[in-house]
């Protein structure tokens, strides 16, 4: 098998971000036509698979922060240092009791990893391969340190599983000069940061960024692409490129609350004992107090039937990805529930935190309402596709088109800032 690195497009995440600052000078507030004809030809020099790459690279680098600081972050550190099992059994210097909380406070799923350390002694290290170590420290009943942690919100096969997804890519975490985790095999010694590998006749376009292993460990993060598979992003120019580029990633976004996710949890629901019985009895009193209970475990809305008529419904008004499902109890169908696991403002966090998008929904597309707004107020008459200004910032807009709860369209303006940085 031929093997070849090439690094070759080192400087081009820069001069992305210039061009594109160059391509939008002179531009009002019309929300049609493109860059100038001189920025045309400077943007259709660049590369359109690097594009591609350090497009969705930087995306995957904002997912790898969500393991840094995110609201995940903040939940797994408060959930840890207000444990008081966890911290009774340290201040008994307990191990086996230490080992008993750490791994209850890995069941609650929100930490993949939790490692304490008392005096220079290890009372628990619970969890496999993980990144993005997060270090703090155990406060007694008195308010005086007694340990410290280090705890992890991004397992290997997590972080793989999510960059996958959102990259249409494959990953590799590299410790030094060797892939870990069961990621994907990169060649042996050093590697460039950005460059291409041949395989056999395939190219394989790549860039990475800097990263951490747990406990601790500096680890590089490659995400690789076919050439071909960029080809369908490509656009006139690469600006064109970077937002066909985001406008894929805001449509797996979605997507990906179609998904597996989403099958995790109609399984659970469906074995909800609570909820069966009191759909087999036709309560909606009882119904309604199950789906409370269900509602806090990633789904956001639930609508319960039963022999033609409505239980239950519960949740928030704007709901997206709506799914139906049978319930069944002794073998028999005993009604039906319809669920989603994203709502407006969830959709709307995840394309600014791991893309900085901005997000426009409306409904009733006949005379669209706006229903949320990540940009801010009075945004006006937004295009459907095209350029955009507001309050002297310029936006690419393109359009995502989703399915409210429980049916019809949801309208969602997605807006790129320019220049993409």
């Amino acid at each position: 098998m031929v093997l070849l690195v090439r690094a070759h497009f080192s400087a081009t995440r820069a001069c992305i971000a210039l061009l594109l600052a160059a391509a939008l000078v002179g531009c009002g507030t019309s929300t049609k036509g493109g860059p100038s004809a001189h920025a045309d030809t400077a943007l259709a020099n660049l590369d359109c698979p690097t594009t591609v790459l350090q497009t969705v690279g930087h995306v995957l680098e904002r997912v790898y922060r969500e393991g840094v600081s995110s609201e995940r972050t903040r939940t797994a550190k408060h959930l840890i240092e207000s444990s008081v099992a966890l911290r009774e059994a340290v201040e008994r210097g307990a191990a086996p009791a230490v080992a008993v909380a750490a791994h209850a406070l890995l069941k609650s799923g929100h930490m993949t990893n939790l490692r304490i350390v008392r005096a220079g002694r290890t009372l628990a290290d619970v969890g496999g391969a993980a990144i993005a170590p997060l270090q703090g420290t155990l406060t007694g009943a008195g308010g005086a340190p007694i340990a410290t942690y280090t705890t992890s919100v991004w397992a290997d096969r997590g972080f793989l599983d999510e960059a996958r997804g959102v990259t249409e890519g494959q990953v590799s975490l590299r410790a030094g000069e060797r892939s870990v985790g069961g990621s994907l095999g990169l060649p042996a010694g050093s590697l460039p940061s950005e460059g291409t590998i041949v395989r056999g006749r395939v190219s394989y376009r790549f860039t990475s960024f800097p990263a951490e292993s747990f406990p601790s460990g500096p680890l590089r993060v490659y995400v690789l692409r076919t050439i071909p598979s960029t080809t369908a992003l490509c656009g006139r120019t690469s600006e064109d490129t970077l937002v066909n580029t985001l406008h894929r990633v805001a449509n797996l976004i979605y997507a990906a609350e179609s998904g597996a996710r989403r099958e995790e949890q109609i399984k659970r629901v469906q074995a909800n004992r609570p909820l069966l019985e009191a759909v087999a009895r036709r309560d909606p009193v009882a119904t309604e107090a199950a789906i409370h209970v269900l509602l806090h475990q990633h789904v956001v809305r639930m609508r319960v039937s039963a022999g033609g008529r409505l239980l239950a419904d519960v949740g928030g008004p704007y709901v997206l990805a709506p799914v139906t499902a049978p319930l069944r109890l002794g073998g028999h169908r005993i009604g039906r529930v319809e669920l989603s696991i994203q709502d407006d403002e969830g959709y709307k966090r995840l394309a600014g935190r791991l893309a900085d998008l901005r997000v426009l929904m409306y409904m009733n597309p006949a005379h669209l309402t706006l229903v949320k707004n990540s940009l801010g107020p009075e945004p006006g008459a937004v295009p459907a596709n095209g350029l955009y200004q507001y309050r002297g910032s310029t936006f690419h807009v393109f359009t995502v088109h989703a399915r409210a709860f429980p049916s019809g369209p949801l309208t969602i303006r997605v807006l790129v800032p320019i220049p993409y940085s």
